[in-house]
């Protein structure tokens, strides 16, 4: 099973959401965020339990309980550029086949990737990511799920709602429909099947 997880750090990171998943007994995840936490109450407490297979991030290098998995070989690591990574969940949602980019071009980032020259410039393809949930935080959501985010918390969260086949929100605030400026919603409530207010 694949999850994303929202969150720059701790701005819009899911963190009941998190708990939560906890305590369902889950195992064998691949996780996509952009990264692997640093303290206990992050994404830190899914490696401190053992239940990542795998992670697809920007900058796993925080998190203490993932570095000790990684180096036994517990836990593995696909290293994306964040600006990559964004994109490829952007494409993922947006039914794409992927992207070229020319990020990682001559580096170990190339490896296994196909290269295409595009006016004179190579470009790798950048394949889609997609997930089975996703779980983000957002400041205000409707009954229906129409939400906005806090500011930065924005961040990875509104683009993994549409990358995945369920969407789950917690939310600061939830209100009746007709209450959100509808000017203000970020992402609209067709890509979200369950809110929670926390």
């Amino acid at each position: 099973m694949t999850v994303m997880v929202g969150g720059f750090g701790g701005a819009g990171l899911p963190r009941v959401l998190l708990k939560a998943v906890l305590e369902t007994g889950v195992r064998g995840l691949t996780v996509i965020s952009n990264n692997a936490g640093t303290s206990g109450d992050d994404l830190s407490s899914w490696f401190e339990a053992h239940v990542v297979d795998k992670i697809i991030c920007s900058y796993p290098r925080s998190a203490e309980a993932f570095t000790e998995q990684y180096r036994r070989g517990d836990v593995e690591l696909e290293l994306v550029p964040q600006g990559t990574l964004v994109e490829r969940i952007r494409a993922g949602g947006a039914g794409l086949g992927g992207f070229l980019c020319p990020v990682g071009v001559g580096t170990d980032f190339a490896k296994g990737k196909e290269v295409i020259e595009v006016e004179g410039r190579k470009h790798l393809l950048e394949l889609p990511l997609k997930a089975d949930f996703a779980l983000v935080r957002a400041r205000d959501a409707d009954t229906l799920g129409n939400l906005n985010f806090n500011k930065t918390a924005r961040n990875h969260c509104a683009v993994m709602t549409t990358a995945a086949r369920v969407t789950v929100a917690e939310a600061a605030r939830i209100v009746k429909p007709g209450a959100m400026d509808p000017e203000a919603i970020v992402t609209p409530c067709i890509f979200v099947n369950r809110i929670l207010k926390a």
